[in-house]
């Protein structure tokens, strides 16, 4: 990349540009924070406190392929042994916000992208300039899908994990909210966030900072942390860990081929 502007801003300009992009950035967050207290009922009973429930999506699609690949019920799940207390005073008070300011900024996240394209983009060449609506057209649609796969994926097989382990029946599963909120706030932006690696390696590439060669080498160990995180968070069975660690392992193969996909570009 290289600047094409006759007239270098200064490293004052820049900030002062970083300033606002940061101040509309937020008011963009709180506007749709706001937009989501209008259906707070709606997103705390149904889609926060969804993968709580034996009835949730995840667990019967779950069930039913373990029938169809011959497991029976290994991964069914009938009944979810916890519950959730507040032991703080301002406890949901303090839960309702987050989780709205959470709302918020996914929402807002295809124009947070924008906000982005306009700081970068006096450092691109022209014809990098004209790509904006794609940049954020997929950057949005990978972030939503990681958002996805936190929420059907992650949490669900987090929450399975942990309400079913225990180290005797003596010991009953009585969880605060904050550790829950705290695991689906978690979940859920980790996972957006690991699906933009296409579009970070992408730039870190264009940057010279990443190489396809230096991807491929660590390959191994790109994998075996997938493999870590996928136990950690899912069922001790091979078939849940499969499902958390194939999109991830995919994700790291498409950066790969974005990242020689780049490199063939600049080269010619």
């Amino acid at each position: 990349m290289a600047k094409k502007n006759q007239n270098e801003m200064s490293f004052l300009d820049h900030l002062e540009d970083l300033r606002w992009l940061l101040v509309r950035s937020t008011v963009a967050i709180l506007i749709m924070a706001f937009v989501t207290y209008f259906i707070s009922d709606y997103l705390f009973d149904t889609i926060i406190f969804g993968p709580t429930r034996a009835t949730f999506f995840t667990y019967v699609y779950f069930c039913e392929l373990s029938h169809s690949l011959g497991f029976a019920d290994s991964i069914c799940i009938t009944e979810m042994p916890f519950i959730i207390q507040n032991t703080e005073m301002e406890g949901q008070v303090n839960v309702f916000i987050w989780i709205c300011v959470l709302a918020g900024f996914i929402l807002a996240f295809p124009y947070i992208l924008w906000e982005v394209w306009k700081f970068i983009s006096p450092a691109l060449y022209a014809n990098e300039k004209k790509n904006a609506k794609v940049f954020i057209f997929f950057s949005s649609l990978l972030f939503f899908l990681g958002v996805l796969f936190g929420y059907f994926i992650v949490i669900p097989m987090s929450v399975n994990f942990v309400a079913t382990f225990t180290v005797s029946p003596v010991v009953l599963n009585q969880f605060t909210l904050n550790s829950y909120i705290g695991m689906v706030k978690t979940s859920v932006l980790a996972s957006g966030l690991f699906f933009e690696l296409p579009i970070i390696i992408y730039f870190l590439t264009k940057l010279g900072l990443v190489t396809p060669s230096f991807l491929r080498k660590n390959r191994k160990y790109a994998i075996v942390l997938v493999l870590i995180i996928a136990a950690i968070v899912t069922p001790p069975d091979v078939v849940s860990q499969t499902i958390v660690a194939i999109p991830m392992l995919l994700i790291f193969e498409a950066s790969i081929f974005i990242s020689a996909f780049v490199s063939k570009k600049i080269k010619e």
